[in-house]
Parts: C-alpha cells; sequence; structure tokens
C-alpha cells in the first residue's frame, strides 16, 4: 500500500472522527479543528492540543503526526479498526451526569485530568461501579485558600456533604466552621489566570444578599478537579432531590457555571458626573447581574446591576447617553434600566463589542424562578 495515499485515507477518517477530546464526535471542539495528529496505541484522532498531553502519557498513548510521520501499514490498519468513536464507545461508557466534560476553552488542567480519567486510570469504563452523586459529593481535605484581609494564601481544611447539603471550611483545628455554605447557592469555575495558578478555582455563594467569593487552589491536578467535580456532584444531589421533575438536560446546565464575561472597565456614579474608576466586572447569566470589584481578587463586590429583560425596560446601547462628555476617547457602553442609565468606559472596540454580545444575551434570556 502506498503510504501517502494510505495517509490521505487516514486523514479523511479523521475528519469524520474529530478529536477524541471532543464528547461531540462528528466535529472537532479543539482550537485546532483538523485532528492533524492520533494516538496509534488507543487508535484516536487527536489535535495539536491535546497531543501534547497524550505524549505525557507514554504508557499508554503514543502519538505520531498524520502529515509529518511515517506510518506502516499494521498502525493504518489498526487505526482504520478502531477510530474514536470506538474509544468513546469503550472509555466513556460510564461518565456520570455531573462529571464535567471540558471543552477546547477550558484551561489544561481539566483538559488533561479528563484525558488522564479516561485512558489512563479509566474511571469511565462499563466494568467500574459508578458513584452515586451523594456520595460523590462528599469529600473533606486541604485545599490552598486565599485570605480575604491578608491575601496570603493558607492551607485550610474544608469539608463538603452532599447529605448535609453544605460545604463547611476551617481556619483552625480546635474551633468551629469559619463558614458554613448552602449548597443551594454553591458555585465553582477555574480561574486560573485571575489567580495566577494552574489549579486555580473559584468557589463563589451569597451570603446576606452578596455574593462571596474564595479563591482556592491545591498542588495536585488531580486533587483540584476531584475537588470541583465533588462540588457539581453536591449540587446534581440537590437539584435532582429539590426538582425530581426538571428533566435532565436542564438540570446538567445549571450545576455550576462560569461567568459569562469579566474584565476592565471604567464606570462613572449615578449623576453621570463624578470621575471615571476602574473596575473588574463580572457578568453572572443565571443570577442575571453585572458585579464589579475594586481588584479581581476582592472577597465582595462594590456594587452589582440587575439585568432585567427588554419588555421590563432593560436596553444595552453603544456609546454615552445625551449629554454625558468624556475627556477619553474609547469605546462607551449604556445600560439602560427602569431606574437609571449606568455608563461603561471599554478598553477597546472588541471589548466592547463583547461586552455589548454578552449583555443582551442576558437579556435576551427568559427569567427563571
Amino acid at each position: 500500500m502506498c503510504e501517502a495515499w494510505a495517509v490521505r485515507q487516514m486523514w479523511v477518517f479523521a475528519l469524520a472522527s474529530g478529536c477524541a477530546f471532543s464528547h461531540v464526535l462528528v466535529h472537532s471542539l479543539c482550537l485546532y479543528l483538523d485532528p492533524e495528529w492520533a494516538s496509534y496505541k488507543l487508535g484516536i484522532f487527536i489535535c495539536l492540543n491535546c497531543s501534547g498531553i497524550h505524549r505525557n502519557l507514554p504508557q499508554i498513548s503514543r502519538v505520531k503526526s498524520l502529515r509529518l510521520d511515517f506510518w506502516e501499514n499494521d498502525l493504518i490498519e489498526f487505526m482504520k479498526k478502531h477510530g474514536n468513536l470506538c474509544a468513546k464507545a469503550k472509555y466513556e461508557a460510564k461518565v456520570p451526569p455531573y462529571y464535567y466534560i471540558p471543552q477546547s476553552c477550558d484551561c489544561l488542567v481539566l483538559r488533561e485530568q479528563w484525558i488522564r480519567a479516561k485512558y489512563e486510570r479509566e474511571e469511565f469504563v462499563a466494568t467500574r461501579v459508578c458513584q452515586d452523586p451523594c456520595s460523590a459529593g462528599s469529600r473533606e481535605g486541604f485545599l490552598w485558600k486565599r485570605g480575604r484581609e491578608s491575601r496570603q494564601f493558607q492551607k485550610r481544611r474544608f469539608l463538603l456533604s452532599a447529605r448535609e447539603g453544605v460545604m463547611k471550611y476551617y481556619t483552625k483545628e480546635s474551633r468551629g466552621p469559619k463558614a458554613i455554605i448552602s449548597i443551594e447557592n454553591l458555585n465553582a469555575m477555574f480561574q486560573t489566570e485571575k489567580i495566577q495558578h494552574a489549579h486555580g478555582l473559584q468557589i463563589t455563594y451569597n451570603t446576606d444578599g452578596q455574593t462571596r467569593n474564595l479563591f482556592v487552589y491545591h498542588d495536585s491536578g488531580k486533587e483540584i478537579v476531584d475537588w470541583f467535580n465533588a462540588i457539581r456532584a453536591a449540587r446534581y444531589y440537590y437539584l435532582r432531590t429539590t426538582f425530581p421533575t426538571v428533566p435532565e438536560p436542564e438540570v446538567v446546565p445549571r450545576i455550576t457555571r462560569n461567568y459569562v464575561k469579566e474584565g476592565y472597565m471604567e464606570k462613572t456614579g449615578p449623576k453621570q458626573k463624578e470621575a471615571f474608576k476602574v473596575r473588574w466586572f463580572c457578568l453572572d447569566s443565571q443570577e442575571r447581574k453585572l458585579m464589579y470589584f475594586k481588584n479581581p481578587l476582592d472577597a465582595f463586590a462594590q456594587g452589582q446591576v440587575f439585568i432585567g429583560r427588554t419588555d421590563e425596560g432593560y436596553e444595552v446601547q453603544a456609546g454615552l447617553p445625551q449629554g454625558v462628555r468624556v475627556k477619553k476617547r474609547k469605546p462607551a457602553i449604556t445600560v439602560i434600566t427602569p431606574m437609571r442609565e449606568f455608563v461603561f468606559i471599554c478598553e477597546n472596540d472588541k471589548e466592547q463589542r463583547e461586552w455589548i454580545d454578552a449583555l443582551n444575551g442576558v437579556i435576551a434570556q427568559p427569567l427563571t424562578g
């Protein structure tokens, strides 16, 4: 068999399969749309990003380029007999509904641990016994937590109990918990760039009408991802027991969520004559609120703007309200609410477009109870 012809045939097969990282195997969800690489030990086609992770698993995965490497006939036949759908059936036979399956835009630790969980630890093969959400949502251990006042990371003991419906953390062993957090309003998201740690996790919850932020990490990538999925299991258990008739496709997206958009903007006061100040903004689509902080790692927001629907008088416009003047020639956004107008200045046109699109996306959402 001509090797060049065989590789071309594999290329067609690879494009049909997509990257094995994706749980939707018809199309690749990786940053590099074409799966130009393959693991000839697992029989799967992968993208450039995933190939780097697979190279670190030499005991279970060996990688070749579809374009650059020589392919022996027996390897070509092996790839043709296997492929991504075959691998999915074997290695993803029992993925729990609460387990987070990462996308190409997710941080490296999530993607790496997903690949390791599938192929190295074989956590989801058919012979494995799946933990029920209540058991999976119970965990105890230590995480490095950023202090609210000291701003230094210190080791703290965390306890998660799906059965009790709470998460607790302790500052000292001899004392009671520093905080008791209801799983009802608990959320977690990876924030590696914001926390400036490859395993950085942001935990949020509501207390006295405010959103409280906890910033934590663990030295082990597996441990921090296990904590994240334990929180998701506890949340799933809460949602399934509280709303038993809600269909599964509606429950899963509400287990945890990332902010729709985050970043710096400048804001002025209610009279729109005060000096503009730089603030860090987070848009939470589920809670329908735009929060702003003095610093990205602050425990509490300085304020927030509720984002309702168009028929309730909410609107976002490009530019400044009539009569408002600013010295800086930068793109602006005006958020119109029934009570007042909020004016924000963006760093550039791209940021302005992204904020407008994100805010319009929230405005277009139906209100949920």
